[in-house]
């Protein structure tokens, strides 16, 4: 009966967001009501449980997605963005544009948002194929692979750093994990797959045929851009692999701990973006106090849906559930990490968000870590790949694409569609061949 309820839940979890097209996270409270009420459990109790599992989860979370919008926005604002991927173009020269892209829409997609990203490099794409000739998504599809990876696999992005934190997993130990799997998963899903794809005809949307390109006395340096986009992750594995290498009890431990705690190390980068990116470069407080303003207010609805997953999370918890589906599954044949990658693959299937799936199955797979001894942070990005994988209609981030480079349902499905859903395959392949070694 718990199976069934859950099942049931999800069903009404689908039907409620991808039908009726109710708001994410009224859905959530909807449906963490219907689910704590089949279970039996007491109204009071019930209540409870939601506002615990909202608060434990945000607790953490609102710090880093916080002030990651932040550092994003002034990446953002500033020119950085422009200026390294301009820069790595020069460098790679036309012959090896695709990977020059992918390595821009690494570092700039490690510290900013998905939407924001795409929104922010997609006029540069159009520059870029409008300037070499070459076409459209051969050029922009491998930009848009490295930023779907960064968005899935690796903290400080919303759903594994909430999944992280559900799994008390280390973050730096699972941003570690996620970059050397995300390497393969990016090459192949991005150069390698568009060059398979050169006959499909992508047009730029006409309002960024001629997009506003930065002067270069209008942007930070090279160097500057870079070290700030790339700040937080330095100070998170610098703590990483001290800890590897040093002592615990060597006096310096305190404070490179300290420095690498990731609420810690974006309060640091967003603070030296302020001024390297900011009153550097001549601008006044507050213009870049507007920066950091807007930034924040675009992850607002972010930050309520995954306050919602993490009340659902609670209440499958608090009733029982989440175990007694961990009693069934621990006794599969199957891998805890395939399990966890499948029930996000059907939940990403039926909903269509990557967030709302990969915090859901956190919720229903989280005894199961504990029973198993699983590594936490493989189940992180084991579940990450999971809800990566075959976005299609009901995917805000299908329509994105297919607006932004004005193709057909069918082109859509064709390219951003097995895109995905490669960078879902080899996110797996990666955590199972890691499993390995760990």
């Amino acid at each position: 009966m718990p199976l069934l309820i859950v099942v049931l839940g999800i069903l009404l979890l689908f039907i409620l967001i991808a039908r009726i097209k109710l708001n994410a996270f009224i859905t959530f409270i909807i449906v963490s009501l219907a689910v704590g009420i089949a279970q039996g459990m007491e109204l009071k109790m019930l209540i409870q449980s939601i506002q615990d599992g909202m608060g434990s989860t945000l607790g953490f979370l609102i710090i880093i997605l916080g002030l990651g919008a932040m550092l994003g926005k002034l990446v953002a604002d500033s020119g950085a963005a422009q200026q390294i991927t301009t820069r790595l173009i020069a460098k790679f020269g036309i012959k090896n544009i695709q990977w020059a892209l992918v390595l821009t829409g690494f570092i700039v997609g490690i510290p900013m948002f998905y939407t924001v990203g795409f929104v922010i490099l997609i006029p540069l794409i159009f520059t870029i194929a409008a300037s070499t000739r070459l076409p459209l998504l051969y050029v922009g599809l491998p930009m848009i692979a490295a930023l779907s990876v960064t968005h899935g696999y690796l903290p400080p992005h919303p759903a594994p750093t909430a999944i992280a934190t559900t799994f008390n997993a280390d973050i730096g130990k699972t941003l570690l994990y996620g970059i050397i799997i995300a390497i393969p998963a990016i090459i192949v899903a991005g150069p390698l797959f568009s060059r398979t794809i050169k006959t499909i005809e992508a047009t730029p949307l006409k309002e960024f045929v001629n997009p506003r390109i930065l002067k270069e006395s209008e942007m930070p340096g090279i160097a500057t851009s870079i070290f700030t986009a790339l700040l937080p992750i330095i100070l998170i594995m610098l703590a990483t692999l001290a800890n590897l290498f040093i002592t615990a009890d060597n006096p310096i431990m305190p404070f490179i701990n300290f420095i690498g705690n990731p609420a810690v190390a974006m309060l640091i980068s967003v603070l030296v973006a302020i001024y390297t990116l900011g009153l550097n470069r001549g601008k006044k407080m507050p213009e870049i106090m507007n920066s950091v303003s807007s930034g924040i207010s675009g992850i607002t609805m972010i930050l309520f849906i995954i306050a919602g997953a993490g009340a659902l999370k609670q209440v499958l918890i608090d009733s029982g559930v989440s175990i007694y589906i961990a009693e069934i599954l621990k006794d599969s044949a199957l891998s805890p990490l395939i399990l966890g990658w499948m029930v996000a693959t059907i939940i990403r299937v039926c909903v269509g968000s990557a967030t709302v799936a990969g915090l859901t199955t956190a919720g229903i797979v989280l005894p199961l870590v504990s029973a198993t001894g699983t590594s936490p942070e493989l189940m992180v990005l084991a579940i990450g790949s999971g809800s990566l994988m075959l976005s299609h209609v009901n995917d805000s981030g299908f329509w994105l694409f297919k607006e932004y480079f004005n193709l057909s349902v069918n082109d859509t499905l064709r390219t951003w569609t097995v895109m995905e859903t490669t960078v879902g395959v080899m996110g797996l392949l990666g955590v199972l061949i890691l499993s390995l070694f760990i």
